[in-house]
């Protein structure tokens, strides 16, 4: 039971009980109440502003986890990106030089992917540009994995065929060399009718008339397709994978067009037939539509002492036989 309150009156002098109505009191309850509210309310904010709840603390912990783990993912993505860039330098330049294969362009190697919509269910948070920026290198890792893997494939396949690829390439001499001379090599000489400096485009081969040529390399004999100007009798062979060889100025040939021949096969006699002064076996190789300096292409029954030899005699400057 609450104690009775009392005051002094000066009128009566004496001690009154002290009335308090119930409006006074749920006045002072109200008031008392609101005070009270502000108070634990503004306790709550200075609280929660300077010190973490439990759960704050647990996501805190958590979030350094994850940027941490993801620090660690990037450092390992540019390890993997380096170890890949490896890789496709010696699949350019090592494998695919071997196999004579065009090297993959980095705009195929390196293409990106378009657009911010493919991340957009990771855009808006606090770590949206961390984990953006490892989702798109993640996807580059991925498509350059791809690209690798297709390449290695086709390198495979090429691996397969290296050894057909190997016969049909022009890899002799026309003529043999313990019966012939070479009098003129690739590059500009003189020409023996018009006296002019004119790119020469193939070596000649000075023999005696009837002494046997010989394919180069695996292939099938193809339509000259205006080549026999100048050249006389004139056999065109199509080694496959971009290589064509040219042998002219035959007296006699013994194969046509649509022929199957072989490396070390005799196709025709050396002559004097076309624009030639001697006779002679003018020899050409064409790579993908470009004439190529034959020089290159006698690894097969030269040492390299002949080689180099053979290098000398044509490097010479002098006049062509054709």
């Amino acid at each position: 039971m609450a104690k009775a309150r009392y005051h002094f009156n000066t009128k009566t002098l004496s001690f009154e009980e002290l009335k308090v109505s119930v409006k006074h009191k749920l006045v002072k309850f109200i008031s008392f109440f609101t005070s009270g509210m502000v108070l634990s309310a503004a306790i709550m904010l200075v609280v929660y502003s300077f010190i973490d709840s439990p759960k704050e603390k647990i996501m805190k912990r958590e979030n350094a986890k994850l940027q941490l783990q993801y620090a660690i993912l990037n450092d390992h993505m540019n390890q993997i990106t380096a170890i890949l860039a490896n890789l496709q330098n010696r699949d350019d330049n090592i494998y695919r030089t071997i196999f004579e294969a065009e090297p993959i362009p980095d705009n195929i190697r390196k293409a990106g992917y378009g657009g911010t919509d493919r991340y957009k269910d990771i855009q808006g948070y606090e770590n949206s540009d961390l984990m953006e920026n490892t989702a798109r290198k993640l996807d580059m890792i991925s498509h350059q994995i791809y690209i690798q893997s297709k390449s290695f494939d086709e390198i495979v396949m090429l691996a397969k065929n290296k050894e057909k690829m190997l016969t049909c390439i022009p890899a002799i001499q026309p003529v043999k060399k313990t019966q012939c001379t070479i009098v003129s090599g690739f590059g500009y000489r003189i020409h023996p009718i018009y006296k002019t400096l004119r790119m020469h485009t193939g070596i000649d081969f000075a023999a005696k008339i009837g002494t046997p040529i010989y394919a180069t390399g695996d292939g099938v004999v193809i339509d000259p397709k205006g080549n026999e100007s100048g050249y006389g009798n004139v056999v065109v062979i199509n080694h496959g994978y971009g290589y064509e060889s040219l042998y002219g100025h035959m007296s006699k040939m013994i194969v046509k067009p649509g022929d199957k021949v072989k490396r070390g096969q005799v196709i025709g006699y050396v002559g004097s037939t076309g624009v030639s002064v001697a006779p002679h076996c003018h020899y050409e190789i064409i790579k993908n539509g470009k004439k190529i300096d034959p020089i290159n292409f006698f690894f097969n029954d030269l040492s390299p002492e002949e080689y180099q030899k053979v290098i000398e005699q044509a490097s010479r400057p002098s006049q062509s036989l054709s």
